[in-house]
């Protein structure tokens, strides 16, 4: 399993991407899908939502079990992936790439979003 380098990644295994006009895309990491098993659910914040860096903006539930999704960085919601809510495979399937969970217009972003080497001896993935 290979982390996407340009990626930054939280404790809590999301990543995100560099921030593009103030806005970044959010998923959830390979390793954290492969622990999760087959996403068979996906709930997400909306388009306005503010969501706080650490704290719940939604929530996954899998076939093994139901996990919270954190938000990585303190902003406004500027778009959820309807596709993955259509189809929630693709969080397995393609984590890095259609899988993706919402785009953040970023106000904050915490110090300790790892690089991916970081997160690599982080996760053990």
């Amino acid at each position: 399993m290979s982390n996407p380098q340009q990626l930054r990644y939280s404790k809590e295994h999301e990543w995100l991407s560099v921030a593009e006009d103030g806005v970044s895309t959010v998923g959830i990491t390979e390793h954290a899908a492969n622990a999760l098993g087959d996403v068979v659910y996906v709930q997400l914040p909306e388009v306005g939502d503010t969501v706080t860096a650490g704290e719940t903006c939604g929530e996954l539930e899998s076939t093994k079990s139901v996990s919270d999704l954190y938000a990585p960085v303190t902003g406004e919601i500027v778009e959820a992936n309807q596709d993955v809510v259509d189809d929630p495979s693709l969080v397995n399937s393609a984590p890095f790439e259609g899988g993706w969970l919402f785009k953040v217009r970023v106000t904050e972003e915490p110090s300790d979003l790892l690089s991916a080497d970081e997160y690599t001896e982080f996760s053990g993935s």
